[in-house]
């Protein structure tokens, strides 16, 4: 609250060996690319898609208002605010998707297209107001010692007195944990600048999926005994994940924000790829499977199929999300909104 699809399976007949050369290929990668990391400083650049098309400029524009404000990190708050929902409303009255009160709206709300009025429901107005509300709190907060960005959004959170009063990010867990996961989450925002380091757990979660080849599709399945241990594809990652320490959300469009997207050249295994009927929206993905390496992925396509191998070179390819641990505690809760896939 701002206080304030597929082609044909490639089916399971295929031999161990090859399982086996996935998994220790994963492990290998790993190693081989722990040290690299990611070059370089914060991305302003946002990731493709990873913004709605018709906010994107807004956010890129915006996000650069302030040095403690980035698009990646305009874009965090905004999608952990309302999720991009323009007519999103909180049991607290917070509105639109900057989920701004009316009392601080009224005091600290911008004309942001310059047409005579301040909407709070207009994204026009709100996104532009949200980046000039945390860049006058970073202004308030401007001589205290350590991150500009970290204290910005403490003073976000609790307030601009107690950012002062404590020197930096104040001690109260609620607020410690905001920081920590909106500067996590704007990691999924951000158009890497460098490698993207690999995940540590990719090869259980691969593991896990395998386990389930054959295993026939249920839309909104989670591989519960009484769903026959059947899964939709959103309910498969997320399973294959849970099964490495790894708690992802339900659907497939909010497992996109769950870590960085690597490009598709630097796929490795354990990466999730996503698929989308609009290519410049990941709130359009319908699909998402577990890269494999090869340009295959393990995936739950549809009613009627089962869990298989299926190339991930298609026409809706969106993009991929190298899961972090961090990167999925970021995440909003959203179950009570959560539908497959």
């Amino acid at each position: 609250m701002r206080r304030f699809w597929m082609a044909g399976g490639i089916g399971i007949g295929l031999c161990l060996s090859f399982l086996v050369l996935i998994v220790v290929g994963t492990y290998s990668a790993a190693a081989g690319l722990a040290g690299a990391g990611a070059a370089g400083g914060r991305a302003l650049g946002l990731a493709k898609g990873a913004v709605p098309a018709k906010y994107q400029n807004l956010v890129q524009k915006w996000g650069t208002l302030c040095p403690a404000m980035t698009p990646a990190l305009l874009a965090a708050q905004l999608y952990s605010e309302s999720g991009w929902n323009p007519s999103a409303v909180s049991p607290a009255d917070a509105r639109g998707i900057a989920q701004f009160i009316p009392g601080t709206w009224a005091g600290h709300g911008i004309d942001g297209d310059g047409d005579g009025d301040r909407d709070i429901w207009d994204p026009n107005d709100a996104i532009p107001s949200a980046a000039s509300y945390d860049c006058e709190l970073a202004k308030d907060v401007a001589g205290v010692p350590g991150d500009a960005t970290s204290n910005m959004l403490a003073a976000y959170n609790a307030g601009a007195y107690a950012v002062i009063k404590y020197g930096g990010v104040p001690p109260y867990q609620e607020t410690q944990g905001y920081v920590k996961a909106i500067t996590t989450l704007a990691k999924s925002f951000e158009r890497p600048v460098g490698r993207v380091a690999p995940s540590q757990q990719a090869a259980g979660a691969i593991y896990f999926a395998q386990k389930q080849l054959g295993t026939p599709y249920l839309w909104g399945g989670n591989g519960t005994p009484d769903q026959d241990g059947r899964f939709d594809c959103s309910g498969l990652t997320k399973a294959a994940y849970e099964s490495v320490g790894i708690e992802l959300p339900r659907v497939a469009n909010d497992q996109y924000n769950a870590g960085p997207h690597p490009s598709r050249g630097e796929l490795l295994p354990g990466d999730l790829v996503f698929f989308s009927d609009d290519l410049t929206n990941s709130r359009a993905i319908h699909h998402v499977g577990l890269y494999v390496g090869g340009g295959y992925m393990i995936n739950a396509p549809y009613t009627g199929a089962v869990i298989r191998f299926d190339k991930i070179d298609t026409p809706d390819y969106f993009g991929a999300t190298r899961v972090t641990k961090d990167g999925a505690a970021a995440l909003p809760d959203r179950s009570a909104d959560a539908k497959s896939p």
